[in-house]
């Protein structure tokens, strides 16, 4: 997943949830869907930045062989500056981007 060219803020917003649970009916279904995206994105984000930082790992258990990397801080203060995974699951929500389905739901409806 690209992070750049999320259109998320990086601040907190304010949402009328009632508008925002329009397509399911459910307030709490909602912030459920919004949560449970918002989990798959943290976990997404942290791989990336072990796989990044793993670069710079160091195996030596010497603690005078550790030095501070510019890049590594560099690397982490890009990944410190995006937007919260709930701001980006709530935009990607709100857009529509998100797919969910409620096994219950369709299993009354047949």
């Amino acid at each position: 997943m690209d992070y750049k060219k999320t259109n998320a803020p990086t601040t907190t917003v304010t949402r009328d949830m009632i508008t925002l649970s329009a397509d399911s009916g459910n307030v709490y279904e909602t912030v459920r869907v919004i949560g449970k995206r918002a989990n798959q994105i943290a976990s997404e984000m942290k791989a990336d930045l072990e796989k990044k930082l793993q670069e710079f790992a160091s195996f030596n258990d010497n603690l005078e062989e550790v030095f501070e990397n510019r890049e590594q801080i560099e690397i982490s203060r890009y990944y410190e500056k995006l937007p919260k995974p709930t701001l980006i699951a709530a935009q990607e929500y709100q857009e529509g981007k998100v797919y969910w389905k409620n096994p219950i739901k369709e299993k009354d409806k047949m």
